[in-house]
């Protein structure tokens, strides 16, 4: 990467534009192999782009950074993030979409990034952590103070923790090329017993035993892999591994990233943004001569004015930089964090026959809702502990109320064999499966496409109880379909109609199961 001035300056702008670049191209290498499983092969971009892909690794910080601009005095806190997730961001994915109805709910952070959250250890924190790294350089205390209050928007826990980890990570970066200081500074930042941190310990130890990437991943995927392939610890383990395999080698280190699998585009360019922070001239033209240099972003960010190129989004860094002044963050300490949007339901037992062997889709079956008792989950990702169940069979009733028609997506997510039926039909059902509780990527046959008209509707789901007992979860959710799949906040009532578990005439009439 061509320098641009001399002096201490100088060689900050460098280490900014050196991550940026970093991060587009990672990013843009990883895309296309985003959520495979692996391992890959692959030694170069397939295939070779005319611009940098979109990206919401890059987009959030983008508007972050443009949000603080727009600031007379700039402070990073709680508002600025409120706003820009409000009123500038359009994706539905996983922990954002939760994020956007919890705060549609009044669900404020930092209690907005816990509750009813499925995915508050996907990655879509992590992924955003450069920025704070570029405005506290040198400083990793103050980079892991911004990018917790970033974080605790839509994520906690070990979502959380990992943007903390690598922000104070790439905020050391600008001044230590040791990489085992710099993975010490980012685990100081974080809690010792959380998983992210044993993962990061454990991957570095075992490189240092095996020095075989391929037999690393496994270990990593044997002790933390996850069925959601954006899950944090294994993805930040895979990170970790590609800095540890490629030795400072720009090239070789994304590609072992984009090798290992699951969230390809995100590790890819996380690697890619520490290592062009370590030093800028690791990144070889070719790989930035395909992607050029203007600034690209997702058509769901939208309201700002982002600068054209990324030399000009780094001038804006350096900017804001002197403009913070070093600050500390605002803190996300709402007096209402703590209120939850309990969803009332009904619950039964039962035991049915159709759960036996022998049963088949298509087949019509008898229904008969047992006696249903009041329940109160705590949110729309529901579990329940089956120790105690004498019954092979669980009914789980739901009300929910739309306010205007609705072209809907209604969900209902579980690892459980289940039957679940909408206003008393049939509406799909799975013998066991994983769960990915989303809009856009909800396993097959756990969900349906429905035009619902205003008023009350009603969701079953028959969950066969498993064995051996143990707890159980689901996620049940209705989407927009019309409105990019966000997730329909203040739905679920208790119902003011005659619930279906109490009209004896549907009691015991035979349905067909598709």
């Amino acid at each position: 990467m061509k320098r641009t001035e001399d002096g201490e300056r100088g060689r900050y702008r460098d280490r900014i534009m050196g991550c940026w670049l970093g991060k587009a191209v990672g990013g843009t290498l990883g895309m296309p192999f985003e959520g495979y499983a692996g391992p890959l092969d692959l030694k170069y971009y397939d295939p070779i782009p005319a611009a940098m892909i979109p990206n919401d690794d890059l987009d959030l910080q983008v508007l972050w950074a443009c949000l603080l601009d727009g600031q007379e005095c700039p402070q990073v806190g709680p508002e600025m993030f409120m706003k820009g997730w409000r009123e500038h961001i359009g994706f539905p994915w996983d922990e954002y979409g939760v994020c956007k109805r919890n705060l549609a709910e009044g669900i404020l952070p930092p209690r907005s990034g816990a509750y009813n959250n499925w995915f508050q250890n996907g990655m879509g924190a992590a992924i955003r952590s450069e920025l704070w790294a570029c405005l506290a350089p040198g400083r990793p205390e103050l980079a892991a103070a911004y990018a917790r209050e970033d974080a605790c928007l839509d994520h906690a826990g070990d979502g959380l923790y990992a943007e903390v980890l690598l922000a104070a990570m790439q905020s050391v970066a600008f001044v230590e090329s040791n990489l085992d200081r710099i993975i010490d500074t980012g685990l100081r930042a974080i809690p010792e017993e959380s998983e992210v941190a044993r993962a990061i310990r454990d991957t570095r130890c075992w490189w240092n035993q095996a020095g075989d990437w391929r037999k690393v991943r496994e270990q990593i995927l044997d002790k933390y892999g996850h069925e959601n392939f954006t899950n944090v610890t294994e993805n930040l383990a895979f990170t970790l591994l590609a800095l540890l395999e490629g030795g400072g080698d720009f090239g070789r280190s994304i590609c072992t990233a984009t090798n290992c699998g699951k969230d390809t585009d995100c590790t890819a360019a996380t690697v890619g943004a520490l290592l062009g922070i370590m030093d800028p001239d690791s990144i070889e033209e070719k790989w930035l001569k395909p992607i050029g240099r203007d600034l690209v972003l997702s058509p769901e960010i939208v309201g700002i004015q982002p600068p054209p190129t990324l030399d000009e989004f780094t001038d804006l860094i350096v900017s804001l930089r002197d403009r913070l002044g070093g600050q500390m963050p605002e803190r996300a300490e709402f007096a209402d964090a703590g209120l939850e949007r309990s969803v009332p339901a009904r619950i039964g037992f039962a035991d049915v026959p159709w759960f036996g062997h022998g049963w088949h889709f298509g087949q019509s079956i008898p229904l008969t809702l047992p006696s249903m008792k009041r329940v109160v989950f705590s949110g729309t990702w529901g579990a329940l502990e089956t120790v105690g169940v004498k019954k092979n069979a669980i009914f789980l009733e739901y009300t929910f109320e739309l306010r205007e028609e609705v072209r809907a997506r209604v969900i209902f997510n579980t690892h459980e064999n289940c039957r679940v039926f909408l206003n008393g039909e049939p509406a799909f059902a799975r013998e066991a499966g994983r769960m990915a509780p989303s809009p856009h990527r909800v396993p097959p046959h756990q969900a349906i496409d429905i035009d619902l008209p205003a008023g009350e509707h009603t969701l079953v789901a028959v969950l066969r109880s498993p064995e051996p007992r143990k707890r159980i979860e689901w996620v049940v959710g209705v989407s927009d379909r019309d409105n990019n799949d966000q997730w329909i906040p203040g739905i679920w009532s208790a119902g003011t109609s005659t619930p279906l578990s109490e009209k004896r005439g549907d009691a015991s009439s035979r349905v067909s199961v598709r």
